[in-house]
């Protein structure tokens, strides 16, 4: 197992439903694999040329992987960023590489789709933002809340709504998982 300093960034779609546990240390991890594709639309034939896919394997820790649980679905077109980890298996006889990227951001790719953002309400902070009029965020000339409620980002989710991991650090979140916890994955 080699776990590199390389930074990757990678944009496919989510082979499988995002599946949350716990490491060790009772720290969130979600799972999930992304597949991407070197297909193109040749414009001299009209056609689409199906290219060679390549699947990663995903793991993020924290309040990554919480978020992206609540955001995320098979089929979702996402962008993920962070470290490559290459491993060496072998079973069955067979042996073979795995390639996993231990995500530090994912998102929704915007090229191919629309996403409504909710921001995670600061620990310990009051909740300040009033209730939105609909569960429909964004239209022009309406104000969005910087920090929704709990109550609302919980009516953002059950209305469809996807959150996406805000970029603001966190200090109980420490964000890079310990080797203890990359060795859980």
């Amino acid at each position: 197992m080699s776990i590199t300093n390389d930074t990757v960034t990678i944009a496919g779609n989510i082979g499988n439903d995002p599946v949350k546990n716990e490491t060790r240390g009772g720290k969130p991890v979600i799972n999930f694999r992304v597949a991407t594709s070197s297909g193109y639309f040749d414009q001299r034939t009209g056609a689409w040329v199906e290219g060679n896919t390549n699947w990663y394997a995903v793991s993020a820790f924290g309040y990554l992987a919480e978020h992206a649980k609540a955001s995320l679905r098979r089929g979702d077109p996402v962008i993920v960023s962070g470290r490559l980890r290459v491993k060496e298996w072998e079973a069955n006889g067979k042996k073979g590489i795995d390639v996993e990227i231990v995500a530090d951001a994912i998102g929704h790719d915007l090229n191919r789709g629309t996403s409504a953002f909710v921001r995670r309400p600061k620990a310990g902070g009051a909740d300040q933002a009033p209730a939105p009029a609909s569960a429909e965020r964004g239209a022009v000339g309406e104000e969005i809340p910087d920090e929704p409620t709990a109550a609302e980002a919980d009516a953002w989710v059950e209305a469809g709504m996807h959150l996406i991991d805000a970029p603001d650090a966190d200090p109980d979140d420490e964000g890079a998982p310990s080797e203890e916890e990359l060795a859980y994955t």
